[in-house]
């Protein structure tokens, strides 16, 4: 098979295994180039992997030296913005792990890149990649519940990662939170509109920073979503893609994040007059994928450029689930309901 895609990885850390091995999965990929600002990190993947390619520590030599045409950037997310502008700028697509970038303007100056440019950027979010939010997500869509009218959400783990995180001052919205915000968005099809955050750290929190919080955004189709999250809940903990609730005109569906998604709704037989009705039960349709998680979204990634359509996950899209995570923390800092739309346009003057 002809190779399509020449690829920089930028970033050779833990995380860029994954991504590595799914490269070397496709016989239309050839990984031309490795970087990693230590040397040492990127000659290691190499040996790992086996990989006959040469090490750089600047993205832009590596892809100039290569001729590369798509770039992983898997760097830490202060590095998001330059690695994406130089890829785009040298007319390489760009496939990214979260976040999008670290602030409004810079995620702001990504998109409007690739719109300039013609390429691709598209960020990771793997846990749309899973057949049980897929069936939960389609229940929904389907009408099953009707129109819906609400959406919760909540996430309580108690993970000790030590290191940086527990030095943050918001490790729950800036590090975790964007993946609960853009399941959201996905289950839902829609968008925030407004948001209110109180952050807070609770008793017997080893964060230093806030590691609670409680967020209400309205959403373009007219529904409220709810997130209740926690990183320092012991005991009976959620799954971690976080326990739903989605109530509608005719039902509820549910899904705790670890099991089958259903729906109860109002049982089709005359009920007049009945304080509490009967329910039926509805299973979610199981959803088949080749992949998931990762690998999922890097197939679709892969597809997108293929058929010359934007990804699911394109930079234009994720880009509203960065405000959701970064207008709340707005909202928590000022103490105010943030307007989204008008906040982002203040941004970018």
């Amino acid at each position: 098979m002809t190779i399509k895609h020449r690829v920089v990885v930028a970033g050779c850390g833990s995380m860029a295994n994954t991504w590595v091995d799914y490269a070397l999965s496709r016989e239309d990929t050839e990984i031309v180039g490795l970087v990693d600002i230590r040397p040492e990190s990127a000659e290691a993947m190499a040996e790992r992997k086996g990989l006959r390619c040469p090490a750089f520590t600047d993205v832009k030599e590596a892809i100039t030296s290569t001729g590369a045409n798509l770039v992983f950037d898997v760097t830490v997310p202060s590095s998001h913005h330059s690695v994406g502008i130089a890829a785009l700028e040298l007319g390489c697509h760009v496939f990214a792990e979260k976040p999008l970038a670290e602030s409004m303007q810079e995620c702001l100056d990504i998109v409007h890149t690739a719109k300039r440019t013609g390429r691709t950027h598209a960020v990771m979010q793997n846990r749309r990649y899973d057949p049980r939010i897929r069936a939960f997500r389609n229940l929904i869509a389907e009408g099953t519940i009707g129109r819906p009218g609400f959406i919760g959400a909540d996430f309580f783990l108690g993970p000790h990662f030590g290191g940086f995180r527990e030095a943050m001052a918001s490790p729950l919205l800036v590090d975790m939170a964007i993946h609960t915000f853009d399941q959201a968005r996905f289950i839902s099809g829609a968008d925030p509109l407004t948001v209110y955050c109180h952050e807070f750290n609770p008793p017997g929190s080893w964060y230093a920073g806030n590691a609670m919080a409680i967020c209400i955004f309205e959403m373009s189709d007219g529904s409220v979503f709810d997130y209740r999250g926690s990183w320092c809940a012991e005991g009976a903990p959620t799954s971690w893609e976080a326990a739903w609730r989605v109530t509608g005109e005719r039902g509820t569906a549910m899904w705790d994040g670890q099991g089958e998604p259903f729906a109860e709704v109002v049982a089709d037989k005359d009920q007049t007059g009945k304080f509490v009705r009967d329910y039926e039960r509805i299973s979610g349709k199981t959803v088949e994928m080749k992949h998931t998680f990762h690998h999922g979204c890097l197939d679709e990634m892969f597809s997108a450029l293929d058929e010359n359509r934007k990804p699911e996950t394109d930079c234009s899209d994720n880009l509203y689930s960065m405000a959701m995570v970064l207008a709340a923390l707005e909202s928590a800092k000022t103490g105010n309901k943030v307007r989204i739309a008008e906040w982002m346009n203040a941004v970018h003057r």
